[in-house]
């Protein structure tokens, strides 16, 4: 039996984290971003999506 695929979600970095709470910063770097441009694929879960909501403003989901 085949396991069944995990769901992922693309984000994309659009803003600087200059002059942002070391908080975000912090969530940047863990979801794998730190330069603007870079996107990361993550699994689709409720802390991924916790961290996105927390920096929404430096983000975006891409589209698969």
């Amino acid at each position: 039996m085949a396991t069944p695929a995990k769901k992922t979600i693309k984000v994309q970095q659009t803003g600087s984290p200059m002059r942002r709470h070391f908080a975000q910063r912090d969530t940047l770097i863990g979801l794998g971003l730190n330069k603007i441009g870079r996107v990361r694929e993550l699994p689709d879960n409720p802390m991924t999506r916790g961290m996105i909501a927390k920096v929404a403003h430096l983000v975006r989901v891409v589209e698969s």
